[in-house]
């Protein structure tokens, strides 16, 4: 069961925005991920973004209030808090929240949930779309090994989403997300009862994605093949209110190592922007310059969307970026492969 298509992708239902693209049209991304603060409380050993070395900077709100603004004006439906570090780290995290539902803006956030207490879920749950809590074990032990923080941890996010589902609205939907490792499996259905219990709206299983630029490489070999026959087992625990998303696609994309695209045609439809206040085109190329589009403290975001700078990035990297050099199961991935049907579809395609 997957009603929120979290293994596949909503582009489907945004055709104004890709019709605009088919026609070369310039357009602005309908959906932004944004790190609102770059330090982490949590040091997970599977980390993608351990490479950003957790950097205490964060994003001034009044710069960013300008800019949500600006982003609710021009087209941008959603935008997700996460990115290189703990979004409820942000002192303004409440206020952020609240300049992107009052911009007309969709928001969301990935978090640990250590920090997720009641007086912050108070304050957010009746602005935010959904909440996705990143807990990679059944049991404390476990869960301290992987996190790399105090087994204690693992008791208070449990507090603390159960509390968030007593108290949410109803368009709030909450969820938990574990990445698969051997460290973890044999606790999956541990966890899935107690995100059920507790009144979760989903458990999402995922496999892991090797980042280029990451330190860690541990996971970067591993296989998913024998970890498959958990989809039938998990299947006991979907009900009517709550939904076990075992995400078997990725999973077997991930085995199979490579894109059947060989270009990127996604990037015009989504922006990432980091703690330091630069927009890139796309967060696998953090660091390289010429993903980086403009920084919101120097820049509007409508003179970084319309610049010369990202209309040759767009074009460069859907004619000639080398996508066997990007990153499995990106972000853009389903969507990618979307729009290439879209560009070149198979034969036969008016018989409906």
């Amino acid at each position: 069961m997957d009603k929120f298509r979290i293994d596949s992708h909503k582009l489907i239902y945004h055709v104004g925005r890709v019709n605009d693209w088919l026609n070369g049209e310039v357009i602005y991304p309908i959906y932004m991920e944004v790190s609102p603060i770059g330090a982490c409380n949590h040091r997970c050993t599977y980390c993608a973004l351990d490479f950003m070395e957790y950097k205490p900077r964060s994003l001034d709100k009044e710069v960013l209030k300008n800019r949500l603004g600006e982003m609710g004006r021009l087209g941008v439906k959603s935008i997700m808090y996460a990115g290189e570090g703990e979004p409820f780290l942000h002192k303004d995290i409440v206020s952020i929240v609240d300049y992107t539902k009052k911009a007309g803006i969709d928001v969301a956030i990935t978090s640990n949930g250590a920090l997720f207490g009641r007086a912050i879920a108070d304050k957010i749950l009746d602005k935010v779309t959904w909440i996705k809590i990143s807990i990679n074990a059944g049991t404390p032990k476990t869960y301290s090994k992987i996190h790399r923080t105090r087994p204690t941890d693992f008791d208070i996010v449990m507090k603390n989403m159960a509390y968030a589902a007593k108290h949410r609205k109803d368009k709030c939907a909450l969820g938990m997300q574990l990445i698969l490792l051997p460290e973890n499996y044999k606790e999956v259905q541990i966890l899935a009862k107690k995100a059920r219990d507790i009144g979760m709206d989903y458990l999402v299983v995922k496999p892991y994605s090797q980042h280029p630029l990451s330190k860690t490489n541990k996971y970067k070999d591993i296989k998913y093949s024998k970890y498959l026959s958990l989809a039938e087992k998990l299947r006991k625990f979907n009900t009517e209110r709550f939904n076990l998303i075992f995400r078997i696609h990725a999973m077997q994309k991930w085995d199979a190592a490579q894109h059947n695209y060989k270009h990127c045609l996604g990037l015009p439809f989504w922006s990432y922007i980091d703690a330091g206040g630069d927009i890139w085109a796309c967060s696998i190329y953090l660091g390289n310059s010429k993903f980086r589009l403009g920084n919101i403290y120097k820049n509007s975001f409508k003179g970084i969307m319309e610049s010369d700078r990202r209309r040759r990035l767009l074009s460069w990297a859907a004619n000639k970026l080398d996508t066997a050099c990007c990153r499995i199961n990106c972000r853009m991935d389903e969507v990618n492969r979307y729009l290439c049907e879209l560009k070149d579809p198979p034969e036969h395609v008016n018989f409906i």
